[in-house]
């Protein structure tokens, strides 16, 4: 595999957003990936393409980018347009590194990338929990040796910085206060090495460009109604909204047209409901309905303890919305629409439903404890179990039982979850 090219002077880059040269010592911005506006889906684009065009040797490489903003679907395709790029299948356990600063601290982090591979020409390294660098504490050394790196960076590594504690709103100029402070803090701690990645968040206009695009793509025409009930009916989720839409592609790949029908068919009752009524089961402590919706749910996709990982995002999202309808006391649908962000929404039909569920739950004790659960279980699937269909199985046992079960000896007591009111 040919290593990217790499620009030699210091602190200099290529900007995306105007085509001209930025250097450290001038007074202009870092650069930025998307406009000020806010269009994640543009930002990832451009990210997109200059990580594609370094990786064919016709474009710079930066030593490392930030990718800020907690909108998991944009972080998705950054990491996946990375892994298309610059690590092979066969040498996927030599030249990448999933790093999480709660275990590895960030001098060892630089050892890695300043490491080259025996048995790899390249090395990815993405850098979770950054928010600890910011932290209490000056953390002076912490910075001086991420200074030291990029003012000589090993040109066969990437380093690849995940902000995720960021909430950066589809109109950047809305961003609250304490967003906007750690946005300028990374900017100043990291920006002048690093392509800053503005990941905002996706408005359902986005979400419905990204439909109609994604269709005209793949020689696809959909209606307009049905690109509409599709993102409505997903709460404009974009992971769900891109997962269905795949599907609804290879459905009507024949006629080349995808209907308000097809949606309705494909997409709509069975899947977002029967969550609900899972959900609906636990809440009100009944382990047999519980137990037995799942088994329809595994049984109804072809995939069955294959989607382990889809049904855990869901369960997770739901009860998230549920913490946070608790704790704001939402008590009526019309204002729930308040207490919850854009893109973090269910579909209308299910809103009372789960105003009725959260408030089933004494505390927002139960609620965390409950996220806890679908942590623990999304380790243990990610670990490779014999069973998918058992963990799940487990989970939602437990989920639906009154007395908390006892925590197995390998679970990490780093798997905390806490709401984002934002």
């Amino acid at each position: 595999m040919d290593v990217p090219h790499r620009s030699k002077s210091r602190g200099r880059g290529a900007c995306l957003l105007t085509g001209q040269r930025w250097s450290s010592a001038s007074s202009s911005a870092p650069p930025r990936f998307g406009p000020s506006g806010g269009a994640g889906l543009s930002a990832v684009q451009r990210f997109t393409a200059q990580i594609e065009s370094a990786a064919a040797g016709k474009g710079e490489l930066r030593p490392g980018y930030v990718l800020a903003g907690d909108e998991v679907f944009l972080l998705d395709r950054c990491r996946a347009a990375v892994l298309k790029a610059f690590v092979p299948a066969d040498l996927r356990d030599f030249c990448l590194s999933d790093l999480d600063l709660a275990e590895t601290s960030i001098f060892e982090v630089l050892d890695l990338a300043q490491t080259p591979s025996l048995m790899a020409p390249f090395q990815v390294i993405f850098v979770r929990n950054l928010r600890l660098l910011y932290t209490r504490g000056a953390k002076k050394e912490e910075f001086a040796a991420l200074d030291r790196y990029f003012r000589s960076p090993n040109p066969q590594a990437l380093l690849l910085f995940i902000a995720d504690f960021l909430r950066i709103p589809s109109d950047t100029r809305r961003m609250d206060l304490d967003n906007k402070n750690r946005f300028d803090r990374l900017t100043e701690s990291l920006g002048e090495h690093c392509g800053m990645v503005e990941l905002a968040r996706l408005t359902e206009e986005d979400a419905l460009r990204f439909t109609v695009t994604t269709a005209q793509q793949a020689g696809v025409r959909i209606d307009s109604d049905a690109a509409r009930e599709l993102v409505d009916a997903l709460g404009a989720d974009m992971m769900l909204v891109s997962s269905e839409l795949e599907k609804l592609l290879l459905y009507a790949t024949d006629r080349g047209k995808i209907t308000l029908g097809d949606v309705e068919t494909m997409v709509l009752a069975a899947k977002q409901r029967s969550i609900y009524e899972l959900t609906d089961a636990i809440s009100a402590r009944d382990r047999v309905r519980a137990l037995a919706l799942l088994q329809g749910l595994l049984n109804s996709s072809d995939a069955g303890g294959d989607m382990a990982i889809g049904h855990l995002y869901m369960l997770a999202r739901t009860f998230r919305q549920m913490l946070v309808i608790l704790e704001k006391n939402v008590r009526d649908s019309r204002a729930i629409w308040q207490a919850l962000w854009q893109g973090f929404r269910m579909p209308p039909f299910a809103a009372d439903d789960l105003i009725r569920q959260a408030h089933r739950y004494k505390s927002p004790r139960e609620l965390t404890r409950a996220l806890r659960l679908v942590a623990r279980a999304d380790l243990e699937l990610r670990s490779s179990p014999p069973d998918k269909r058992l963990v799940l199985e487990r989970l939602v046992y437990d989920l639906a039982s009154e007395t908390p079960p006892a925590a197995p000896p390998w679970a990490s007591a780093q798997l905390t979850f806490e709401s984002q009111n934002g």
